[in-house]
């Protein structure tokens, strides 16, 4: 293609498949077609949801794929941690049709797209209302399905790193009364208790139906989506404490994962975060952030910010995909 290349964008979670084709211009930039989200479940593998986005696009692609995989990346076969597709990247060329692809961890990609995103992409959440440090380390993180963790380093000449984590299975550390009962209702179930299964959007389910236990209430069999829209509506009051507890345990999540990847900042991604935004703003999430014992003066001074990209893992593919191909 004249002055750029196209692609397809591809980022796959453990709920929703979205795809969007994009432009990489001869400048590096990078420009998103309307997206196509697909639900997971209606799929039985990733082959036959690519070819209904291919049959949409009226049955031919580009020969270049970027793809954002909810999981850690291998070069022969790739599991999802939280649907049951398999991708065989020895296969892909023959299987998309395709000549060039690049295949990233989706919280990588995701802070691909932090990196190149401009100031007034970011949301202001905790700590100084600066912009991200030019140099060093920044952790990016983000609750979904389950809860992703990366981080970008930036060089003095401009040079990024990103690396790709599995922080969110770190273990769930609880710093109050409440979330040992929630700890402790998740232990009757797994031998060991992941932030992700706190800290992402099905987990409000044990926090909801710990507080209610805790309340002497009836506990509601209520699904995620169920007390997520509660609250969002004002409906139920425990819904609302559950998404402000939800709130509190982020912020502790967030500061642990920047002592760990010594962050001179931090992005809190996906798009559960961004729907909740305001609830964020008015929580416990900043003084959790900071609440760190002998090191709370140090994270007072990093800066926290929401990235309101509409689809970063789609935009972060492409740029890891420009990276790779078209440096």
């Amino acid at each position: 293609m004249a002055g750029g290349t196209e692609i397809v964008a591809v980022d796959i979670g453990g709920t929703h498949a979205r795809f969007a084709m994009a432009t990489i211009a001869d400048d590096g930039s990078i420009t998103l077609g309307e997206p196509v989200t697909l639900h997971t479940d209606d799929h039985a593998s990733f082959q036959t949801a690519w070819e209904d986005y291919r049959d949409r696009q009226g049955g031919t692609l580009p020969d270049g794929v970027a793809m954002a995989i909810a999981g850690p990346i291998d070069d022969q076969i790739i599991r999802f941690t939280n649907n049951p597709w398999i991708i065989r990247p020895p296969l892909i060329r023959e299987k998309l049709g395709c000549s060039r692809f690049t295949i990233v961890n989706d919280f990588a990609a995701v802070a691909h797209a932090a990196a190149r995103a401009p100031a007034e992409q970011f949301l202001h959440l905790a700590g100084p209302d600066t912009e991200l440090p030019a140099t060093g380390t920044i952790s990016v993180l983000g609750p979904g399905t389950g809860l992703g963790v990366a981080y970008f380093w930036r060089g003095d000449g401009g040079a990024v790193h990103v690396q790709a984590t599995e922080g969110g299975h770190g273990d769930f550390a609880p710093v109050d009364a409440i979330e040992d009962a929630i700890l402790a209702r998740l232990r009757k179930r797994h031998n060991r208790v992941s932030d992700e299964r706190v800290v992402s959007g099905p987990g409000i389910v044990d926090i909801y139906q710990t507080l209610a236990a805790m309340e002497g209430r009836a506990v509601m069999d209520l699904d995620d989506i169920a007390i997520w829209t509660a609250a969002a509506l004002g409906d139920d009051s425990l819904a609302a404490a559950a998404v402000d507890r939800f709130c509190m345990a982020l912020g502790s999540v967030a500061g642990n994962i920047a002592l760990i990847q010594g962050a001179g900042g931090v992005v809190i991604a996906g798009g559960l975060g961004y729907r909740i935004r305001e609830t964020l703003l008015n929580s416990g999430f900043a003084s959790r952030f900071t609440a760190k014992g002998r090191f709370s003066g140090l994270m007072a001074t990093l800066p926290v910010k929401l990235i309101v990209h509409p689809q970063p893992g789609l935009y972060g593919a492409a740029a890891a995909f420009a990276k790779e191909h078209c440096a």
